[in-house]
């Protein structure tokens, strides 16, 4: 990943205001930093959540709290608790889909 045009900045998320996005199911809160070519987010899924969509973006995605299940198109699918990540290039041939039962917030930087 290049990191181009983005000043030093320092975040405090809990100050930034969340925007509600709906899911298939459920609903998710995201608070955004956005400069230069990249987004990081914290993001709190609620129990139930199940992405409305398959995601061909890159992301690297850290679960702060709770488990987050990452489905494949393959069929492969990963359960992943505080202290695990993923990490995904941009692939429109291998988008990923995500879900969690008991809720979760993790951090993404894509």
């Amino acid at each position: 990943m290049k990191i181009l045009e983005v000043p030093f900045a320092v975040t405090d998320w809990g100050s930034v205001k969340p925007v509600e996005h709906r899911g298939e199911k459920g609903t998710s809160q995201w608070r955004i930093f956005e400069a230069g070519n990249i987004r990081a987010r914290v993001v709190e899924y609620s129990a139930g959540y199940r992405s409305d969509h398959w995601c061909p973006r890159g992301h690297v995605l850290l679960v702060l709290e709770g488990e987050f299940n990452v489905a494949l198109r393959d069929g492969r699918s990963f359960r992943l608790r505080p202290g695990m990540s993923f990490q995904a290039g941009d692939d429109e041939s291998n988008p990923h889909l995500g879900s969690t039962e008991t809720g979760a917030r993790v951090f993404i930087v894509d």
